[in-house]
C-alpha cells in the first residue's frame, strides 16, 4: 500500500479540488485498463522488474492485477491516482508507473519500473526529474515523497540526482503485510523551482 509523505501539508479545499480535477484531467498517457492485464503480469512476475517495489499486489495472478488495475482506475476518476503503462513498438507493456496523491494534504508519491531489457539505459534521473515537473506543475502538489530498497542502488542513485532531500529511513508495509525497510526522500514545489533557478 502506498504511504504518504512523512511530512503533513493541509491542503484548502479548493486547492484540493484543483489538484481532484488535475489528476482526473491527464490525458497525455495510456492509463492501464483491462487491456493490459496480461502485459503487467509478464511485466511484473520478472523479479528484476518487481522484486524492489513495495506497493505491488503480491502475489502476481492474473486476478490480483486485473484488481489493481480496476482499483487504478476508481482511484483516477476520485483525482488520487494515476496508473499508466508504457508500450513498445509491437503494443507490449514495456513499463508502468504510478502516480499516488494525497489531494488533501498536497502530496504524491511515484513509483514504476521499465522492462529488464529497458533498464540501466541511463534514463533514471532524467525520468524522475520529469516525475517531480508532471507532479509539481501539471498535478499543482507541493510535497513529494519517495522511497527506495535499502539495495534499489539504480534507484537510489536516480532519486539522489533528481535533488530530492534524504529523509532517513521509513518502513513500508506490502500488501501482503511484509514489512520493507526503505530509504526516504522528500521534495519540496518551493526547493524544487528554486533548484531549477540554481
Amino acid at each position: 500500500m502506498s504511504a504518504p509523505p512523512v511530512t503533513v501539508l493541509q491542503a484548502s479545499p479548493d486547492e484540493e479540488a484543483a489538484i481532484r480535477a488535475a489528476v482526473r484531467a491527464v490525458n497525455d498517457r495510456v492509463l492501464a485498463g483491462p487491456e493490459h492485464v496480461d502485459g503487467l503480469l509478464a511485466l511484473l512476475s520478472d523479479p528484476r522488474v518487481s522484486d524492489p517495489i513495495y506497493d505491488l499486489p503480491r502475489p502476481f495472478t492474473r486476478e490480483s492485477i486485473a484488481a489493481w488495475v480496476e482499483e487504478g482506475r476508481a482511484a483516477h476518476e476520485r483525482g488520487e491516482r494515476l496508473l499508466s503503462v508504457t508500450l513498445d513498438e509491437a503494443g507490449g507493456v514495456a513499463g508502468y508507473s504510478q502516480i499516488t496523491v494525497w489531494p488533501d494534504r498536497s502530496s504524491a508519491e511515484i513509483a514504476g519500473a521499465a522492462r529488464a531489457d529497458r533498464q540501466n539505459a541511463g534514463r533514471g534521473r532524467g525520468g524522475v526529474s520529469n516525475a517531480a515537473a508532471f507532479m509539481f506543475e501539471t498535478l499543482g502538489v507541493r510535497l513529494i515523497g519517495l522511497t527506495a530498497a535499502l539495495d534499489n542502488v539504480r534507484s537510489i542513485a536516480a532519486i539522489d540526482g533528481a535533488g530530492f532531500v534524504r529523509m532517513g529511513e521509513r518502513e513500508n508495509v506490502r500488501p501482503d503485510g511484509t514489512v520493507r525497510r526503505s530509504l526516504y526522500w522528500e521534495l519540496t514545489r518551493e526547493a524544487w523551482r528554486a533548484g531549477r533557478r540554481g
